[in-house]
Formats: structure tokens, C-alpha cells, sequence
């Protein structure tokens, strides 16, 4: 590039602005220009190469303010100079001026910003002037240069964190927080945003020049100078000590068991968590008194209080240095990365150090549960899973004994844990499916009946088999949400065939906590009513543990009552096996008896044949229909229906299968 082609580029350059511009040469021509503001165009301008300034623009300006631009050595700024615009119109503008050299001879290149527009900036600029003023006077502020070094304070920080502006300017950023690795850690991230050109905002706790600790609630934010070399920080700060003071002080309270000073179960799963997603190796280890109770009851003189103080005493010393926390009376954990056979040693230590009642020892039996993260659980929730299981196994095995669960163990909790997630998504998305299995008439040899059974095949776990699926709805409280599914799903059903000219009964399984709910019998209607499903095609199954709670529930007979009038029936599942009694039999509105299929795939035995032949004949007597369920062969069949059964259920009538399969059946 030549030198004339270079200072052509560096002019272009300089006319590249928002506002009218223009370089001005000494015989008063204009050289360049960037004037469609004032209506000239490219064309224009190259006619103005031959004209006077004071013919042109300059027409309303004094002759001397025109020669005074032109000779002028420093840059100068005008204010309310009329430029006449191309069609004669005048308008005022302030203008900035500022010597250049072009092509080797002097020049004066002229910026022209409209009074219109510097009153807009000057207000824009006075608005940043009064922010400026009032952060500063209420805040607490720190400027820094680019590599971090304090350039200026205000004294709102100096009468805080007890420095002078003498000793404070020219210190570095990180000299301003205690020598912490948490501190270091934040300071790090404080850096590391503004630095990157963002905000960080947030509480810190920082350090006076005499070592005093404070809290600040910090902002800081980035100022961009016209070079990264230029680039400052600005730290507006708020002391919030009492604040974070008040707060500690109620975190004490929340999170601290003021009886032994151990933290309690709600501040142990924050440790947790943070030490799982620090994914640092320890043992969680559950520690429950055997019999708290009775020991209470036996050494009456002894309070509460004493009895734990003396068992936490014993576990801080053993224990040291490692995290404890009361979860509840006589329950206990410890978070340690010591060994197994050290954490067992605890009860021998247990021994040789006895709580005394006077001058009795207090016999203590622990029974303790290890988990290990991440080789054995890795939530929280799963932890404490895992230890209650643990503890019920010790205690079923006598108790004082501090054991770790097996492999297979653990591997049953965890699928538990990811059975009950996948179960709430599942009913959210509504993943679960319904079975139908027929139930034989055997006088009229046809379909009457089905009973609706749940079916889950996941994506993530697959087949979950209702034995495995119904008690963990019912321990999770899901089992009502499954319900109210298999409700809506059997009555819609029902109602479908009813439609296709076919009258087919439709049982579902109920369990007692759906009924405790007093708004059972009203939701059941309700649905049968907005399903258009007749009350008599509905039936619902409970089980003889169900009839055995129900029993002693009025409110519970009573919702049955209700169902009942309205036509729906009530069938007494898995008769025979569970807590037989004929008194809930005769208060309850039970209409039909189901055997269990264990007395059916035992018929082969003539005991059996006697007792299953007496528990038809005994429904029977009660006028009640009697259902016989797991028939799988042709013998079975007939030798139920010489017993007088009414109906069979089970894999040689059919598999429980779709709704579509069940209407080809029929």
C-alpha cells in the first residue's frame, strides 16, 4: 500500500462516526466529508472540494470563528454553531475539533454532533454522574486495576475493614479475604467471572487489616477501557455481618440437636450431599440404642438426658474427628473413613467404658448398620434406606452387632429406590397398562367376568411384576394414585362392552388405606358417573387383611354401605390365607369369595380336597358366590365345579390379556 493510499484509509477511517464529519483544509475547502445529515451526497462533497467553507456550511458563521478553527493547534470544542444544510436550512450543532496531518500538510478534522443529540448525551452522561455518586455514597467500594492491584477506595470501606488509603492502594485483590481454602476458592471464581467480562454477584466473607472477619454482600462488575490494558473492576459491597450472624444463629437452632450438640438429620444430608458431589469415599455408619425404652423404664432415676449425653460422650471420643449427628431419641450416625473392623470395635469399647446408674452399669445393646459410598449406596436417601434395613436385620438376629448388608442386599434397595422414581414418572405419564383375566361361569360355560389387573413394562428397569410393584406403592403411598388409574381404566372399559351389547363384570383390588381415605365411596361414583359405567358391572376385591382392619373402622363399613346400595359388590380375595375370622364376614357387605390358588394348585392332596370342598360349601351356606382363581388344568376345573364352585379364574380358561383379546373371547 502507498503512503497516499495509507492516509486515505486513516481519513475514511476517521469519518466512520454516528455524526456528520469532515477534515477542513487550511485554504477552507472540505477535503472529506461524511455529510448526508445536512442533505449532500458523495457527489455533492466533490463539488465541495471547490467551494469555500464560508459559501457552504459555514454561511451563518463569523468569518473570525472560522479562521479561528482552521489555524487552531488544539482541539476545540464550539457549542451552538448554525451549519447551513444544502437546501439552506440552518441547523445548531456543537462542534469538536482536532488538528491532523493529511497527505503531509496540516488539517483540521471537525465532528458535528446536533444540540439536540449533546443534550440527550450530557443527560445521559449527568444520570451516570449521579449513580456514580450514589453507589459511592452508600455502598462500600473498591476499584481495581486490570491485574487486581487496588487503585481506589471510598471511605465507607475504609472505616469497615479498618485500612487507610496509604497502606490499601497497591494491594492485590486476594489480599482483601482470609487465607482459606474456601475463600481461595471463591476469590478464585470472583476473579475468573469478571475477568471473562461477566458480573459475579454474591455473600463473601472477607478480612479487616487487623484480622477481623466480615460479610459483604459483593457485586462486581467489569469496566472496559478503550484497550484490555486500560480494563478496571469495580467491587460495590454491602456489610451484611449481623445479617449472617442472625442467620448462623438460627442455623444453630435449625440444624443443631441442642441436647448433645451433634448436628441433626436435616443438616446431615446437606454434609452428605456436598461430600457426594465432592465424590469423597466414606461410611456411613447407623447407630440405634436396643430396647431405649426399657432401659428407661428400668433405671427410672436416670433421665433421658443423661443416658444419651453419657452414649454421644462415648461416641465423640471414639469417634474423633468425624462427623455425628442425632437422627431421632436413641438413633445415631456417624460419617467416618475408618474401617469396618475400627467401627465395630466401638461396642467393645462400649463395654469397657459402661454408663453407670449409681453404681450399677447400664447394659447397652446396639445394633449398627455400615453403608458405604460409593461402593455400596450413593444418595443420601439410599444411605439411610440402606441402614434401616440393615438395623431391622440386626435386631431380628438378637441385635448388639454392627454389620454391613451384602451385595445382593444393596442391590435390592437400589432397585427399590429406582422402582418407586420410575413409578412416579410412569404414573405422571401414565405408562402403566391394564390385563384383563376372565372368570369362567361354569353353569352357563361363558365369560362374566374379569379382574383388572396392572401391568408395567419400563423403558429403564423393565417388567416390574405386580408382586414386586403393590407393596412398594403401598409403603411410597402411590398405591392410591395406581387406584384411581385401574378405577378409571376398569369403568371405562366396562362401559366400552356394555356399549357392544356385552354385560361384563370388571373387578379391581382395593387396598384398606384407599378406603381411609373419607372421599373413597364419592370418588368411586363419580367416576361411574363420568364414565357412563353402571355400578353393577363394577367390582371391588379386598384382601382378608383388608376385611380384618376394615372391621374395626366404622367409617370404613360405611363407604362399603354406600357402594353397596348403589349396586357394586365386594369380593373377598385370597380366601383361606390370611387373618380368618367369620365376624368380618358377616359385618361386612361381602358377596363373593375368591380361593386362593394356593388350595387350587394343591388339589391333588385329599386334605386339600376337604378343605377347599368345606370353605365352598361354608360360602355357600352364606349365600355367597364362590370363585376359585389359579386353575391350570382340566381336573382342577372339574373337580371344583363337583364341589359346587360358581365360577373359575386362571391360566387354562386364559392368561390375563388386552381388552381386544377379552372381546374376542366373549
Amino acid at each position: 500500500m502507498t503512503k497516499e493510499q495509507l492516509y486515505s484509509t486513516e481519513m475514511d477511517t476517521l469519518l466512520v462516526t454516528p455524526f456528520p464529519s469532515f477534515i477542513l483544509l487550511p485554504n477552507g475547502t472540505i477535503a472529506k466529508g461524511n455529510l448526508e445529515h445536512f442533505d449532500y451526497s458523495t457527489e455533492d462533497i466533490e463539488r465541495l472540494k471547490e467551494i469555500s467553507i464560508e459559501d457552504t456550511l459555514f454561511a451563518a458563521v463569523d468569518n473570525a470563528m472560522i479562521e479561528s478553527i482552521v489555524s487552531s493547534t488544539v482541539p476545540l470544542r464550539l457549542q451552538e454553531i448554525a451549519i447551513t444544510t444544502k437546501h439552506q436550512a440552518i441547523t445548531s450543532v456543537t462542534l469538536y475539533t482536532k488538528p491532523i496531518t493529511m497527505n503531509e500538510q496540516e488539517a483540521t478534522y471537525v465532528l458535528c454532533v446536533p444540540t439536540d443529540e449533546m443534550r440527550s448525551i450530557d443527560a445521559e452522561q449527568q444520570h451516570l454522574s449521579d449513580l456514580k455518586n450514589g453507589i459511592h455514597q452508600s455502598f462500600m467500594t473498591v476499584t481495581l486495576d486490570q491485574d487486581g492491584f487496588i487503585i481506589q477506595t471510598n471511605q465507607a470501606f475504609l472505616k469497615t475493614s479498618h485500612w487507610t488509603p496509604k497502606r490499601v492502594i497497591g494491594k492485590t485483590f486476594w489480599q482483601l479475604f482470609p487465607s482459606t481454602e474456601a475463600s481461595e476458592k471463591v476469590t478464585q471464581d470472583i476473579w475468573k467471572t469478571v475477568h471473562g467480562g461477566q458480573i459475579w454477584q454474591g455473600d463473601v466473607q472477607k478480612i479487616t487489616k487487623d484480622e477481623q472477619l466480615y460479610w459483604v454482600h459483593l457485586t462486581a462488575i467489569p469496566l472496559f477501557g478503550p484497550t484490555p490494558e486500560q480494563n478496571q473492576y469495580l467491587l460495590i459491597e454491602r456489610d451484611i455481618t449481623k445479617d449472617k450472624s442472625i442467620q448462623f444463629q438460627l442455623e444453630k437452632i435449625a440444624y443443631i440437636d441442642p441436647e448433645t450438640g451433634m448436628i441433626n438429620v436435616h443438616r446431615l444430608a446437606q454434609i452428605i450431599t456436598a461430600m457426594i458431589e465432592e465424590k469423597r469415599h466414606f461410611s456411613f455408619v447407623y447407630l440405634s440404642i436396643d430396647k431405649f425404652y426399657t432401659i428407661k423404664d428400668l433405671h427410672h432415676d436416670l433421665d433421658d438426658s443423661s443416658l444419651v449425653v453419657e452414649f454421644t460422650k462415648r461416641m465423640k471420643m471414639y469417634f474423633q474427628d468425624s462427623t455425628m449427628a442425632r437422627i431421632n431419641e436413641n438413633e445415631f450416625v456417624v460419617i467416618t473413613p475408618l474401617p469396618e473392623w475400627f467401627t465395630q470395635g466401638f461396642l467393645t469399647y462400649l463395654q469397657q467404658n459402661p454408663i453407670y446408674n449409681g453404681n450399677v452399669a447400664v447394659p447397652l445393646s446396639i445394633s449398627g448398620g455400615m453403608t458405604r459410598y460409593p461402593e455400596d449406596q450413593t444418595t443420601f436417601s439410599q444411605l439411610m434406606k440402606a441402614s434401616l434395613a440393615t438395623i431391622a436385620t440386626v435386631r431380628e438376629a438378637g441385635g448388639d452387632r454392627i454389620v454391613s448388608l451384602s451385595k445382593s442386599s444393596h442391590a435390592a434397595i437400589n432397585r427399590k429406590s429406582i422402582v418407586e422414581r420410575r413409578l412416579l414418572q410412569a404414573l405422571d405419564q401414565k405408562n402403566l397398562h391394564v390385563l384383563y383375566q376372565p372368570q369362567l361361569d361354569i353353569q352357563s360355560g361363558t365369560v362374566t367376568a374379569v379382574e383388572a389387573l396392572v401391568r408395567w413394562d419400563d423403558e429403564e428397569i423393565g417388567v416390574v411384576s405386580p408382586d414386586e410393584l403393590i407393596p412398594i406403592a403401598e409403603e411410597t403411598g402411590l398405591i392410591n394414585n395406581i387406584g384411581s388409574f385401574m378405577l378409571e381404566r376398569a369403568c371405562e372399559q366396562a362401559a366400552a362392552w356394555k356399549k357392544a351389547g356385552h354385560n361384563i363384570k370388571v373387578s379391581i383390588n382395593s387396598s384398606v388405606r384407599e378406603f381411609r381415605d373419607k372421599n373413597m365411596a364419592k370418588s368411586i361414583l363419580d367416576t361411574l358417573e363420568r364414565t357412563g359405567c353402571p355400578a353393577n358391572l363394577l367390582q371391588i376385591e379386598i384382601t382378608e387383611k383388608f376385611a380384618l382392619e376394615a372391621e374395626a373402622e366404622n367409617s370404613i363399613i360405611k363407604q362399603m354401605r354406600t357402594l353397596e346400595n348403589e349396586g357394586i359388590l365386594f369380593a373377598l380375595d385370597d380366601f383361606g390365607t390370611g387373618y380368618g375370622s367369620f365376624r368380618y364376614m358377616q359385618l361386612l357387605p361381602i358377596s363373593i369369595v375368591k380361593i386362593d390358588q394356593t388350595f387350587t394348585s394343591a388339589l391333588k392332596s385329599e386334605k386339600t380336597q376337604l378343605l377347599v370342598n368345606g370353605m365352598v360349601q361354608l360360602g355357600k351356606s352364606m349365600n355367597l358366590r364362590v370363585v376359585a382363581e389359579g386353575v391350570e388344568t382340566e381336573e382342577q376345573q372339574q373337580l371344583l365345579t363337583s364341589f359346587g364352585c360358581d365360577a373359575v379364574q386362571g391360566f387354562y380358561i386364559s392368561k390375563p390379556v388386552t381388552s381386544s383379546e377379552i372381546s374376542n373371547l366373549i
